[in-house]
């Protein structure tokens, strides 16, 4: 056994008490000492609150550089304007920032929904959205207060990363058409089925291959940057991609499609009464709920799960997630009153903030704050960027959202858990985001009910040759200890038995000799379900027939 030693931790010499004497300069009784003390223990505090505010003060800033395109690309892929994620992200920098939970991650508008609400606007409207925002806010506030929040732990990972592939997937599909500034068809299917011919049309076209030589750069940019660790310390790779994009176009004067300016005050529209009687009417109620639900799990679940990566890159407190769901849900709530786009913690704001050095919450609301000063001040400032470029970095964005790496191992080791995740995926391409979430939470349980109901029967005696008129073990009714009679077949269950391995069971069952008495002990199971127990019942009532018989050894568990 391999010993290890710890070494014993030297106390630094600023924390080593002094042996002081009477008629010492540095003793307690001199006055100068005792100023001079207490004048060192006063900076000491002082100085490093301002170590503290400077590091938030620079992350800020960093935040703040990696948000503003990602919030403009979000709404313009969303289908709403470009102000709306500025104000998305304003709500989560100021109030969600505020709130206790998580210290350091970041909140705004996450790539994540995009889909989700791109699919709302086209149904209900733009003026519905803030409606349906606001009662997933207020859902998410009454989960917090119920703490339903850790239970979100308990989601299958295979479900979570098949979700955010199947929005990669549909993301990717549908910024192909914006990398060429084309217009896409709408659907993840359609999208998918009218590549071919996107294709095609961009190969004759002269705009649009400007537009993706464009977007392409952009993702390039995206690309390349991070490697050049120096520089990207300074500046983060989607500011410069955006900016080195909107430069060359500018420059060359490219006849590009541009993001519309509307203006932050004509934007924010809250939403009224007739939005909310949109969303009652019987053929909207149904849809209208699943999108609900939809933003309320999803945004729930890519909040907590982003708190808990956050959690691991850095040493200070732990994430509250309950406090955590309740803080997104306030910010929800007002992303609703104001009309704007639904909210998350964003795990590539929150890793920016972290690698930039932040300390403390400062971080993320002083980044709110220049988010805010830049819509209100420079709003014409995006409509020079061309929709190409956010588009590339959109399509980065997805293309970060497929497993690409854990497919292999996850694959080798948990094959049941790989086929959970491709399920969902596809079922959200090929359906939507709500009815594929459920149908990969339905498989992941079916999944673990199968895997947990292990049940197999230990058989003893089915080969025993004929037994003379001595017969080790009990005899059964004094028949076994008649000469020529062969001893009973011992068959003992262990394990779960459910309905998912009746079938296997009842086969085994009913393979072994008709001649033979049989005798079943229940006494391993663990667990036996109602199917399983009727099931047993039925099958010992036939051993009793003419044709053979059948005992039970110990009792049945009442299921």
């Amino acid at each position: 056994m391999r010993r290890f030693r710890v070494p014993r931790r030297r106390p630094s010499r600023s924390s080593i008490p002094a042996r002081l004497s009477p008629s010492s300069p540095s003793s307690p009784s001199s006055p100068s000492s005792a100023s001079s003390s207490g004048s060192s223990r006063a900076g000491s505090p002082s100085r490093g609150a301002l170590t503290v505010w400077r590091a938030d003060f620079t992350a800020s800033l960093v935040v703040f550089l990696v948000a503003v395109p990602l919030c403009v690309g979000v709404a313009v892929a969303s289908g709403v304007p470009a102000e709306l994620g500025l104000v998305t992200g304003v709500v989560g920098g100021l109030l969600t920032g505020l709130l206790p939970g998580s210290s350091l991650q970041v909140s705004g508008p996450a790539a994540g929904l995009t889909v989700l609400v791109y699919e709302a606007v086209e149904e209900y409207g733009l003026g519905t959205l803030g409606a349906l925002v606001l009662i997933a806010g207020v859902l998410q506030l009454a989960m917090g207060a119920l703490r339903l929040g850790r239970w979100f732990r308990a989601i299958s990972v295979a479900v979570v990363q098949g979700m955010l592939a199947g929005i990669g997937l549909v993301l990717i599909a549908g910024q192909l058409y914006a990398l060429v500034d084309a217009k896409a068809p709408g659907s993840g299917p359609a999208n998918l089925a009218g590549l071919p011919d996107l294709a095609a049309d961009t190969a004759g076209a002269g705009p649009a291959l400007a537009a993706l030589a464009v977007g392409a750069g952009t993702i390039a940019v995206l690309v390349l940057w991070p490697r050049w660790r120096r520089a990207a310390r300074v500046l983060p790779a989607p500011l410069v991609a955006v900016a080195l994009a909107t430069a060359v176009v500018s420059v060359l004067d490219l006849p590009l499609a541009r993001v519309e300016v509307q203006g932050l005050l004509e934007v924010v529209q809250p939403p009224g009464g007739a939005d909310f009687a949109q969303l009652t009417e019987a053929a909207a109620v149904a849809g209208a709920l699943g999108t609900v639900l939809a933003f309320t799990l999803i945004a729930s679940a890519e909040s907590l799960f982003s708190a808990a990566a956050v959690d691991r890159l850095h040493d200070g407190p732990r994430t509250d997630y309950d406090k955590e769901l309740m803080a997104q849900g306030a910010g929800n709530t007002v992303c609703g009153l104001l009309g704007a786009l639904p909210m998350t913690a964003v795990i590539v704001r929150s890793a920016a903030n972290v690698h930039a050095g932040a300390r403390t919450k400062a971080s993320r609301v002083l980044h709110g704050v220049w988010l805010l000063l830049f819509a209100a001040a420079f709003p014409a400032a995006l409509g020079v960027v061309p929709i190409a470029a956010l588009a590339g970095v959109l399509v980065h964005a997805g293309c970060k959202l497929l497993p690409v790496k854990e497919w292999r191992p996850l694959w080798r080791e948990h094959r049941g858990e790989a086929v959970v995740l491709a399920t969902t995926a596809v079922a959200i391409v090929a359906t939507n985001m709500f009815e594929g979430v459920l149908l990969g939470l339905l498989m992941a349980i079916a999944k673990s009910a199968w895997e947990t109901s292990h049940v197999h029967l230990e058989i003893v005696g089915p080969d025993e040759p004929e037994a003379g008129p001595a017969v080790s073990g009990e005899a059964a009714d004094g028949e076994a200890g008649c000469p020529g009679a062969r001893p009973p077949i011992r068959v003992r269950a262990v394990g779960h038995a459910t309905f998912l391995r009746l079938p296997k069971l009842l086969d085994q069952l009913e393979a072994l000799p008709r001649d033979r008495e049989i005798e079943l002990d229940l006494s391993g199971l663990r667990h036996l379900d109602h199917a399983c127990a009727a099931a047993l019942g039925s099958w010992e009532e036939q051993r009793r027939g003419p044709d053979g018989t059948a005992r039970q050894k110990a009792p049945s568990i009442t299921p």
